[in-house]
C-alpha cells in the first residue's frame, strides 16, 4: 500500500493489550488516535491520546523514545500514513491498528466519550 512494511496489529490484539493494562498502559507505550479533535470527541478507544495526524511530526522526538507506539484512526488509512511517516523517520516501533475504530466498534469493543 505504501511501498514499505509497516507493523500492524488487529483490534483483537489491541483489546487484549488494553485488558491486560486496565489501570493504564505502561508509560513507554503510547496509544494515539490520529483523527481530528472533533472525531475524537464523538467517541474514542479508552486510554488513547488524541494527536491529529498533522501534529505527528511535532511529536517525533517523544515517539522515538517510546518502546511501542500504537496508532489508530477511523478506518486504518490515516494511522497507516502516520506509521509510514514514522518508519521513514527512524521510528520502527509504531503499529497501525488495522481497520481503526470502525472495526473496533464492529467487534463490540467499548467506545468512550
Amino acid at each position: 500500500m505504501f511501498g514499505m512494511n509497516i507493523n500492524e496489529m488487529d483490534v483483537t490484539e489491541l483489546n487484549e493489550l488494553l485488558s491486560n493494562h486496565e489501570n493504564g498502559l505502561p508509560e513507554n507505550i503510547l496509544f494515539l488516535d490520529v483523527r481530528t479533535t472533533g472525531e475524537y470527541q464523538r467517541g474514542f478507544i479508552e486510554q488513547s491520546s488524541n494527536v491529529p495526524l498533522h501534529l505527528i511530526p511535532m511529536k517525533i522526538h517523544e515517539l522515538k523514545e517510546a518502546e511501542k507506539v500504537i496508532i489508530y484512526c477511523q478506518t486504518g488509512a490515516r494511522s497507516a500514513q502516520a506509521c509510514a511517516y514514522l518508519s521513514q523517520n527512524g521510528v520502527d516501533n509504531a503499529y497501525n491498528v488495522r481497520g481503526g475504530i470502525v472495526t473496533w466498534a464492529q467487534m463490540g469493543y467499548p467506545i468512550s466519550g
